[in-house]
């Protein structure tokens, strides 16, 4: 069987490989007649449903039209997504402030107990992860997303009635598991709403709902500190937080549109010009059918394994923090009301850090690693400081906790290398998974290095940040080097092409649900 112009100068690992156009069975493009049989258009992107004749055009628009457009999106989907995250932040550190309201005195917790409950979230992430983006895939994922969230407060509530390590520990699981859901639904959306070039400022504003959920979560535990009711402080705090998120989760499920072709909130006209947007990156918007050939093939792309090494060793120092940073600063001598006070300019520096990351990264063109590893550098400083500063020197040791909060803004980063430099909608759900394994396997295996007899210094806690930090800091310009590489051999095949570089047809690749492997058009993004 001859293979179509689309594969020729692709991947040399997929050239000879009859078997991707067999899942087509014809050549893939953006311009199908009617008469294309309808397990053809199964094969592609789902955008095509929203043209008649199965031709995108992709004439001239209003660059007025075109704000107004981007503007209408940001005001219907980041909301959204900057709100789930900032309860799904306060969620996950509502265990950091029931520790020190007395939940390891009132279960009696002993010797590791408490850091297993801390990583044992991310064992039920962790075992869900694979399965729940798969879902994603299948069902609509705002209303997905909805009934995820409801559940996690639920069970957020339920922790009122633990009494013991054991009950705890089954609803820290299922929490976990529950949860695993969001950060890929969140990039999931994104991907499809955005263009690569709009992606990093729009991942970055949405994750700066971290650094609120740290200060929203400081200030929370404040009050919450002050309520001397019947139930015990931390009991509150599960409660409250619990039917915040329940409330949250109706709301997404009713109004978070599932995707551009569906979303009503939008004219025909709208949704079209949000998939006319997506032609150059040559990744689609989204594909509802399994492709088994995109799995192999993600697991077979060393991209795929750098995702995941990064993702761990940014998630490592994030497991440690987010359940020891309040145990950390009040070893700096802060009464327990003060202490989650003092988390609050750290959640402020996390969105100063975001924030300048990904608006500053706006401004380049494929400068997006080098951002990773300057936003890594303050942490790396700041980890230093809290392993040799004087523990006399409160203001010093309290300054350099707060620079360890820039690894958020080098995680954004790399999250949007990610969702910008994969394409074939199964491959993306499956990469988009395997990255956030590695970010559970690293928020599991922070805690444990926060060892009870070091409190409240935690230097093998510490020397587990400063050493992840510089792995990530390595890793980021592996990946760098490989991009800029594969970039220049698929111009040097193209140039000797026909038409070359000028010639290619984007047309006839863009929504064909290719991968960025076999697709000769794609260009990465470093």
């Amino acid at each position: 069987m001859e293979k179509p112009e689309a594969f020729q100068g692709a991947d040399p690992i997929l050239r000879g490989n009859d078997t991707r156009l067999k899942h087509r069975k014809e050549a893939p493009c953006s311009t199908l007649g009617d008469t294309v049989p309808s397990n053809t258009l199964k094969q592609a992107d789902g955008a095509l449903e929203l043209f008649p004749t199965r031709h995108i055009s992709h004439g001239a628009t209003d660059p007025v039209e075109q704000k107004k457009l981007v503007r209408m999106i940001d005001f219907t989907i980041l909301p959204f997504l900057f709100i789930c995250y900032t309860f799904f932040y306060v969620d996950k550190t509502t265990l950091s402030y029931a520790a020190i309201f007395g939940i390891r005195k009132d279960l009696n917790l002993k010797n590791d107990q408490y850091s297993w409950l801390s990583s044992l979230f991310y064992f039920g992430f962790l075992a869900w992860t694979l399965p729940t983006t798969l879902l994603m895939q299948r069902y609509p994922i705002g209303k997905y997303l909805g009934i995820n969230v409801f559940i996690w407060g639920v069970l957020l509530m339920l922790q009122v009635t633990t009494s013991s390590f054991a009950s705890l520990a089954v609803l820290r699981t299922l929490g976990g598991a529950v949860e695993s859901c969001a950060d890929p639904a969140f990039m999931l959306i994104t991907s499809m709403w955005y263009t690569r070039r709009e992606q990093p400022l729009r991942v970055g504003l949405w994750y700066s709902a971290n650094g609120f959920g740290i200060a929203l979560g400081g200030l929370l535990g404040y009050v919450i500190g002050h309520i001397h009711g019947d139930l015990a402080s931390w009991k509150y705090e599960f409660l409250i937080i619990g039917a915040i998120c329940c409330c949250w989760g109706i709301l997404i499920t009713i109004f978070l549109p599932d995707s551009p072709m569906t979303a009503k909130v939008f004219s025909i006209h709208e949704r079209r010009m949000v998939v006319e947007r997506k032609n150059e990156d040559q990744t689609g918007v989204e594909n509802k059918h399994f492709k088994r050939y995109q799995v192999i093939e993600a697991f077979l792309d060393i991209k795929t394994y750098l995702f995941f090494l990064l993702a761990f060793v940014s998630s490592v120092p994030n497991g440690g923090i987010s359940n020891f940073g309040t145990l950390i600063i009040e070893g700096f001598g802060f009464s327990t009301l003060h202490t989650t006070l003092m988390q609050i300019p750290y959640g402020v520096f996390v969105i100063f850090s975001i924030l300048t990351c990904v608006f500053l990264n706006d401004r380049f063109t494929n400068k997006r690693c080098l951002f990773v590893f300057l936003y890594v550098c303050p942490n790396i400083a700041g980890t230093f400081g809290l392993r040799y500063v004087d523990d006399k020197n409160t203001a010093g040791k309290y300054i350099c906790y707060l620079l360890t909060g820039s690894y958020v803004a080098s995680a954004v980063m790399f999250l949007s290398l990610m969702i910008s430099n994969t394409a074939g909608y199964t491959k993306k759900v499956i990469t988009n998974a395997v990255l956030y394994l590695g970010y559970a396997a690293g928020n599991i295996s922070g805690p444990f290095f926060y060892r009870t007899d070091q409190a409240p210094t935690y230097s093998l806690g510490i020397w587990s940040m400063i050493v992840s930090n510089l792995i990530e800091a390595v890793s980021i310009f592996v990946f760098w080097y490989l991009m800029v590489r594969e970039n220049e051999r698929r111009d040097a095949v193209q140039k000797l092409q026909e038409g070359g570089l000028e010639g290619r047809d984007l047309d006839a690749t863009a929504f064909g649900d290719l991968t960025d492997r076999e697709n000769p058009n794609f260009r990465y993004i470093f």
